[in-house]
């Protein structure tokens, strides 16, 4: 009988075990792989674009939780990228971080600011992007 309450505990233990998805968009191909990795190591589910373009595909097509982009890509920039998915899926505005290594160029800075979006500057600690991604998504 002690073996069926048992059983039956563990039938109705809720799953405590939610992963979240992360769009990862990054032209640098290894960067985003090791990015990729880091992250998932930390239990986050992460979908790679290496352009801008390939991630509005993506946020089109699937629900994130999260966005870390880049800033300068070719075929569509971080930037634009922003514009355009903050269009398709509004609630994604708010949990999007920018990296970048131009942050002192005067057209991103001035996008940075404007838009008051978060963002780390390129070479970054890693940790620092894992508390930032665990402080958007909690």
């Amino acid at each position: 009988m002690e073996i069926a309450t048992q059983a039956a505990r563990f039938e109705r233990a809720p799953s405590t075990l939610e992963l979240k998805a992360i769009l990862l968009v990054d032209d640098d191909k290894q960067l985003a792989g090791a990015l990729q990795w880091i992250l998932a190591d930390e239990n986050f589910l992460v979908d790679v674009a290496n352009d801008g373009e390939e991630a509005l595909l993506k946020v089109q097509a699937s629900e994130y939780d999260l966005v870390v982009c880049d800033l300068m890509m070719p075929r569509l920039r971080g930037d634009e990228f922003y514009l355009r998915a903050k269009h398709m899926r509004p609630r994604l505005a708010r949990k999007i971080i920018f990296i970048t290594g131009f942050a002192t160029d005067p057209e991103i800075s001035d996008f940075l600011t404007g838009n008051d979006v978060e963002f780390l500057v390129k070479p970054f600690p890693v940790q620092r992007l894992i508390k930032r991604v665990r402080d958007l998504l909690s």
